[in-house]
């Protein structure tokens, strides 16, 4: 059982450079390219991989500022396609909550949480005392950002050689790679939800490409709730 800083430091840097901050480079290049082609600064580029931190929301900030959204539409889509990261919270904050004095932080570590740092988080802190998994969480959450920004960068000046084609399919690797997380983390409702989500979501998607994705998360989520919960009431 890990116990002290030193030591949840050194898992964190661990495990976050590896796939996870390979997987965030080569996704936000993506990113980065379809920015760089939609107008935005280098500067609002990064402003906004560093303040939505969630591909879906950062795409559709994109999409809706080049097809000539206003401001307030930008950010209502933005903010309901990163809707997911409200359960999220709410089920891992108070996993870290022991080693944060001053409650008000709270704010601010959430701002770094991602499906990386959740998944990494539910592997992870079985082995990791309540009170050191701020730490963990800290530099784990800093690393992805960092991977995330830089690749951002690196898609924004080298858009000459990422075609669009190229860069959307980048950022398939992103919701890839985070399935594979979710199931690795062995955790029974969402491996349900993904079972169930990944047929659910092309059904869906020809009824209505524009509420597909989000009719196929809430769907399957809730059944894989109702089957767990079931299936606890009659172990």
């Amino acid at each position: 059982m890990i116990d002290r800083p030193g030591p949840a430091y050194r898992r964190a840097v661990r495990d976050a450079l590896g796939f996870p901050s390979i997987m965030l480079c080569a996704s936000m290049m993506a990113f980065g390219s379809l920015a760089q082609q939609s107008g935005f600064s280098l500067g609002m580029s990064l402003s906004l991989t560093a303040g939505i931190w969630g591909l879906p929301g950062q795409v559709a900030m994109v999409e809706f500022h080049a097809a000539g959204a206003t401001a307030l539409f930008a950010i209502l889509a933005s903010s309901l396609a990163n809707a997911r990261f409200m359960p999220m919270a709410v089920s891992f904050l108070p996993l870290i909550r022991d080693g944060i004095r001053h409650h008000g932080w709270m704010f601010v570590l959430v701002q770094m949480l991602s499906l990386n740092s959740w998944a990494a988080g539910q592997r992870a802190f079985p082995e990791i005392a309540a009170s050191v998994r701020a730490h963990y969480y800290v530099v784990f959450g800093i690393l992805c950002m960092l991977a995330g920004l830089v690749g951002t960068a690196v898609g924004y000046f080298g858009v000459g050689n990422i075609g669009r084609p190229a860069a959307l399919g980048l950022l398939f690797l992103n919701p890839l790679f985070f399935a594979v997380m979710i199931a690795g983390t062995r955790v029974r409702p969402a491996m349900i939800a993904i079972i169930l989500g990944v047929p659910l979501g092309p059904v869906f998607h020809f009824v209505s490409a524009d509420w597909g994705l989000l009719a196929a998360g809430v769907t399957g989520g809730t059944l894989a709730f109702w089957m767990h919960r079931k299936s606890g009431e009659n172990a």
